[in-house]
Parts: structure tokens; C-alpha cells; sequence
């Protein structure tokens, strides 16, 4: 769904309301789309009259590490220690030559989708002000990480963007959230649905050094 463009919300009832209209067919972007969506985005001049905050990459990954009540806890254990280490990190700073900008946040094929009309960005509660670098990770980390795209995907990414991150210093830190993201939202649904289970725990081994050398096979869930 996208906002309609009219003034809203409305009181009905005492109860706000707001006003969508359901998004057009689509299906999930490639590579390539991402690529030309985020060069644009990130070229966009900030904001003065709206305040978008600054880019948190840890929101409520603490809460979907305790929600992961189906691991063990020796398991949880470890993915707290390992978000405190990287959050120590992330709090040192960041040594980049590009400008912060306007960031998607979470930047995937499923947010970045096409339309007959062309390019759709969705899920936009992610969107904040940061380092650029942060959407490019969640791309590489697919290709890097999990395998969901091809090397040759992930070309076609850089060269469109102009802009490889895995070659940036700061990759390596950037990639490790963005892989803890990937693996805590695994862990926490499968406390609700043990179809999710395995998926789960082979997410957690695979951070832990237990199941070899990247890209590792990761399966979606939901």
C-alpha cells in the first residue's frame, strides 16, 4: 500500500484515519534496479523541514535476540556479546570519503520492486539519515553472504552505481550488522513457528564459525 496524497490523517470517531491506495502488480527488483534507485536516493538533498533522524543499524535487534527464545540460551548468549562488540564499532565512527546522505535503511529486492509504471521504493520506516555505504552493504552482504545473487548480479550493481563497498574499509563492519540483522530475524520467528527452526539455528552456526566460509546458503523465511 502507498499513501494517497491528500492532507492526512483525519479524526473519525475520536480514531485517526489515513488514506492508501493498494500498490500496483508487482514483482521483487533486480540487482540493477537497486542500484539505480539508491543512486538516485542518495543523491537527494537533505531535508530541512523534515527531521528523519540518524541512521540506528541496531534498532530492536536486542528485543529479536531475547524474542529468540527457541535457540539456546548459551546461543543468545553469544549474539548479545557479539551486538555489543559491533555496536563498540559502530560507536568509534566510520571512515569514509562520501558525504552522509538520505539511506533507505533496508535496502532489498523486496523494497525496491518494479511496476508496469517503473521502480517502487517501499517499507520506508528504515529511512534516515547516514552513511550511504549502509544500503550498498545490504546488497553486497547478499552476494557476499547468503548467495541470493550471482557475482555476476553483483557487478552489474557496481558498475550502475558506481561504487563497489566490498573494496571500503568499513565493509567488514557494515556487512557483520547487517548479517546479525539477517540472523536475528530468523532466530525470532522461529520462536513462533518451528518450520522456521532449522533455518534458524544453521543462521546462528553459520556466524559462529561452525558451518565453513562464506557465501553460505541461507533459505528465506515468510
Amino acid at each position: 500500500m502507498v499513501p494517497i496524497e491528500v492532507e492526512q490523517p483525519v479524526v473519525v470517531d475520536g480514531r485517526p484515519v489515513t488514506f492508501w491506495k493498494e500498490v500496483p502488480q508487482h514483482e521483487p527488483g533486480s540487482a540493477l534496479d537497486a542500484a539505480n534507485v539508491l543512486r538516485a536516493l542518495h543523491c537527494l538533498p537533505r531535508p530541512v523541514n523534515l527531521d528523519l533522524g540518524r541512521l540506528d543499524p541496531f534498532v530492536r535487534l536486542r528485543d529479536r535476540i531475547d524474542a529468540a527464545v527457541s535457540l539456546p540460551i548459551e546461543d543468545r548468549r553469544w549474539l548479545r556479546d557479539y551486538q555489543d562488540d559491533l555496536s563498540r564499532q559502530w560507536a568509534a565512527g566510520l571512515h569514509t570519503a562520501h558525504a552522509e546522505c538520505i539511506v533507505h535503511g533496508d535496502a532489498w529486492s523486496g523494497n525496491i520492486v518494479t511496476t508496469p509504471a517503473g521502480p517502487l521504493v517501499m517499507d520506508l520506516e528504515r529511512a534516515s539519515i547516514g552513511p550511504l555505504e549502509w544500503d550498498l552493504v545490504s546488497i553486497a552482504v547478499r552476494n557476499r553472504t547468503t548467495g541470493t545473487i550471482s557475482f555476476a548480479e553483483y557487478e552489474l550493481f557496481c558498475e550502475a552505481y558506481g561504487y563497489d563497498v566490498t573494496t571500503w574499509s568499513g565493509y567488514g563492519l557494515l556487512a557483520a550488522i547487517r548479517e546479525l540483522r539477517i540472523v536475528s530475524y530468523a532466530a525470532q520467528h522461529s520462536a513462533r513457528n518451528p518450520a522456521w527452526q532449522a533455518e534458524a539455528v544453521h543462521r546462528v552456526n553459520c556466524l559462529r564459525g561452525r558451518s565453513g566460509p562464506r557465501p553460505w546458503t541461507w533459505k528465506g523465511i515468510l
